[in-house]
């Protein structure tokens, strides 16, 4: 008994040593000292384009035929008008009458072109949502220091800010050394294949391989995230895969005074709870991984021990980001019931009843994966599962150690030297993942400084850009072109 607790006591102490020692060891991800990027002089008219962009309601509906493409005519003859140099010195191509592709010409074509998106589109505002809006959404009202409107956050305030500045380094003479591409796309929110699908379509046909490609995505988080107060830049280096399945149930139907022992209703009902039981695994290696490597050497001690050690603590990691949805979210395949449909009388039961289930795709999860798997949880073979448009598979994850992201490092921290630069996966999805083909560094980031108060207006009420913060948008992409030759 005493030699085994002499062998415990001596298990314990080297397992102390091997944390504090992994604690001790663990390097910094973030860059030291970096040069402030060089200022960019901008006309008070800079901040007016941007305001007129922001009146022209450029409306994508899921529906695309619905959807009033006249705006996406008239936005493109405003940035005609708006920038005379780019439309004058960039070569301009237009796909599906509304995609945009400039090419500035590098000097050196040997070089991997730089690719910079956005899109010009914006979500729809809710009907009966007009009076929650501090200011019109479609008005180009400033007040309190911000700018409102849809696509001051989303997405049109990044297209504004590159098309500034080119528009600025022409005016300087600069001429890159490598080829820069500009790709903007028309309906982002509605899946992209009009606009990025069919940009990115023509690039790979051409053969053209990026050096990398940055698109929306992360943001400057003002406020920090979970152990870190400070400001972060969120890098998006993948983004979650989109699926959507309906269950239906199929019965005899009849009057409701005489129901059977299980509807359809109840089936489908049934389908669901054994979903929302039975969660997709938390696993740290879709992206979250390379996230608590940059995070680690800025929490305080306690968590950097546990960080630092994540051979060890990885479960009680994963619980502690289970907690919110927000950090659920990234850690694994979520599951999100979202419509469901049957009956049209209170006295009548439903022949048919389904449910629409929407999820999103963890890196090293599948389409065809996760089918199989609601298969199985679900196990009735009476409910009928159906894959509803056009899934897509996760991105890959780009490597954060790649050159590329530690240029983009570099200048993110050249133009918000006091934030804390960390990779992350994007719950969401972006035209990005369209151009996964063209390049292996694929980033997702938005160079807007701003707090969850304002990431919770993104697609909702009062989406507001803080006018201070659009001037450090063109600084930022300015120096992130100048940094890539």
């Amino acid at each position: 008994m005493r030699f085994i607790l002499w062998l415990l006591g001596v298990t314990l102490v080297v397992l102390l040593v091997v944390l504090v020692v992994n604690t001790l060891r663990l390097p910094s991800n973030q860059l030291g000292a970096v040069p402030a990027a060089p200022a960019v002089a901008l006309p008070d008219s800079a901040l007016a384009r941007l305001v007129g962009a922001v009146r022209i309601p450029t409306v994508s509906t899921t529906d695309y035929t619905q959807t009033d493409t006249a705006q996406f005519g008239r936005f493109n003859r405003y940035l005609q008008q708006a920038f005379p140099k780019v439309y004058a010195q960039l070569k301009l191509e237009k796909f599906n009458e509304y995609g945009l592709l400039f090419t500035w010409p590098g000097t050196n074509a040997a070089l991997k072109p730089v690719l910079l998106l956005g899109h010009y589109d914006v979500v729809p505002v809710l009907p009966g949502t007009e009076s929650k809006w501090a200011r019109p959404p479609f008005a180009g009202v400033q007040a309190g220091g911000y700018l409102y409107g849809r696509g001051t956050l989303d997405d049109k305030a990044s297209v504004l800010a590159q098309l500034e500045a080119v528009e600025y380094l022409l005016g300087t003479g600069f001429r890159p050394t490598r080829t820069l591409l500009l790709a903007f796309g028309h309906d982002e929110e509605s899946q992209g294949r009009r606009g990025a699908g069919a940009i990115s379509a023509a690039l790979h046909q051409r053969g053209i391989q990026a050096e990398f490609v940055l698109d929306e995505g992360g943001l400057v988080k003002t406020d920090g995230v979970p152990s870190v107060k400070k400001a972060v830049a969120l890098v998006g280096i993948s983004e979650k895969g989109y699926l959507t399945l309906e269950l239906t149930a199929t019965s005899k139907g009849g009057h409701s005074s005489m129901p059977p022992a299980q509807t359809s209703i109840g089936a489908v009902a049934a389908a669901v709870v054994k979903l929302e039981q039975h969660p997709f695994p938390a696993r740290l290696e879709g992206g979250d991984d390379h996230l608590l490597d940059y995070l680690a050497s800025e929490v305080p001690l306690g968590k950097r021990l546990v960080f630092a050690n994540r051979w060890l603590f990885a479960p009680i990691v994963k619980k502690i980001m289970a907690a919110t949805p927000s950090t659920n979210a990234t850690l694994r395949t979520t599951i999100a019931p979202t419509i469901f449909r049957a009956g049209a009388k209170e006295n009548v039961l439903p022949i048919d009843a389904t449910a629409t289930i929407n999820f999103r795709l963890l890196p090293g999860d599948s389409v065809a994966g996760v089918v199989r798997e609601v298969r199985r949880i679900i196990d009735d073979e009476h409910i009928n599962i159906k894959i509803v448009g056009k899934p897509s598979e996760p991105s890959p994850v780009s490597n954060p150690d790649a050159a590329a992201f530690q240029r983009l490092h570099r200048t993110i921290r050249s133009v918000f030297p006091d934030a804390i630069v960390a990779p992350y996966v994007v719950t969401g999805a972006t035209d990005a993942r369209q151009y996964a083909a063209l390049s292996a560094n694929v980033y997702r980031f938005s160079p807007t400084q701003i707090n969850q108060e304002g990431i919770e207006s993104l697609h909702g009420n009062n989406e507001r850009l803080a006018v201070a913060n659009y001037p450090l948008m063109v600084q930022f992409y300015a120096a992130l072109i100048r940094n890539s030759q």
